[in-house]
């Protein structure tokens, strides 16, 4: 063998060598497989292993959201199928076509199932949502599932969705679940867009309604609120004044008992003396008079004794 035979087959043996190498980049996990059999499933980084038909790697990206259609296809009316894929029958028998987008990634430690069921990965989990999706929906009145199906279902797909698929061993995980197609078939659409837009009235009665209920009742709470406050002066003011009498009384009782054992008439002193400011109090209003001025020629006069009241205005 002469050197430039050689030369070549070093060469050619280096590069053999070099198919040993693999850079598994961030994102990433590899698989390696050494006859067929799952040996190691390496982060990034630089590996050195055995050459090409030996060790076999593959590079599996974690990072990567994937995605799976699953149930009704818009283009599935045009086609004239008596039941289209997806269209789904509700608990009260109705019809609805429902289309969801299920959203998963790889799961970084085991990259190696996802590999190995490879092209059955998507299919597995479209029949898996779609028996959730069909459960769901059979479930309910066709009413709810218009509704309130965008909001209520994706969070409950996912949950079901993965557990439905767990026995597989797929090595994913069930990121997130979309409504990208949720109406009546064709057909009725329009009859179900009028109790929709019927429904929508009804609600901006009942929430106009509502507002209204909500302003009374805060202006009675107001009125009552003022009622208290006002009644709760009132009769604090009432109290202050009865309390203020009756400590005068009290007074004006242990004075008469103090004076009455020096005095026995105090009592009537105490009597003209109040009926002395009663009479006045009732001459400065014209209710009393001296007997004289009411004296004419032929005697009293009767009808002057006692003055009309003038009355209040």
């Amino acid at each position: 063998m002469n050197r430039a035979t050689f030369i070549v087959c070093g060469i050619l043996l280096g590069l053999y060598l070099l198919t040993g190498v693999t850079e598994v980049r961030p994102g990433e996990r590899g698989v390696v497989r050494r006859f067929g059999r799952v040996v190691d499933t390496p982060g990034p980084g630089l590996r050195i292993g055995w050459p090409w038909g030996i060790d076999r790697v593959d590079r599996v990206a974690v990072d990567k959201v994937r995605r799976v259609a699953v149930g009704f296809q818009p283009k599935a009316d045009d086609a004239g199928l008596a039941t289209p894929p997806g269209q789904l029958l509700t608990g009260d028998h109705n019809l609805v076509n429902l289309q969801v987008m299920v959203d998963y990634v790889v799961r970084d430690d085991q990259a190696a199932e996802f590999l190995v069921a490879g092209p059955q990965v998507d299919p597995l989990i479209e029949r898996a949502a779609e028996s959730a999706l069909a459960e769901w929906v059979s479930a309910r009145t066709v009413d709810d599932v218009l509704l309130g199906g965008k909001v209520e279902l994706p969070e409950w797909l996912v949950v079901q969705t993965q557990q439905r698929i767990e026995p597989y061993r797929l090595g994913v995980r069930i990121q997130s679940a979309s409504i990208a197609h949720l109406l009546p078939p064709r057909e009725v659409q329009g009859d179900f867009e009028n109790v929709a837009k019927e429904q929508t009235r009804i609600g901006t009665v009942v929430n106009a309604a509502q507002q209204k209920q909500e302003q009374a009742l805060r202006v009675a709470l107001a009125d009552k609120f003022r009622s208290e406050q006002l009644a709760d002066a009132y009769a604090n003011e009432r109290r202050h004044l009865a309390q203020t009498e009756a400590d005068a009384f009290t007074k004006r009782l242990e004075q008469y008992l103090r004076l009455r054992k020096d005095n026995p008439d105090i009592l009537a002193s105490i009597w003209w003396d109040t009926m002395s400011k009663v009479f006045l109090k009732m001459k400065s209003t014209g209710r009393i008079d001296l007997l004289d001025n009411h004296l004419a020629g032929d005697g009293l006069d009767i009808s002057l004794f006692f003055p009309q009241a003038t009355p209040k205005k």
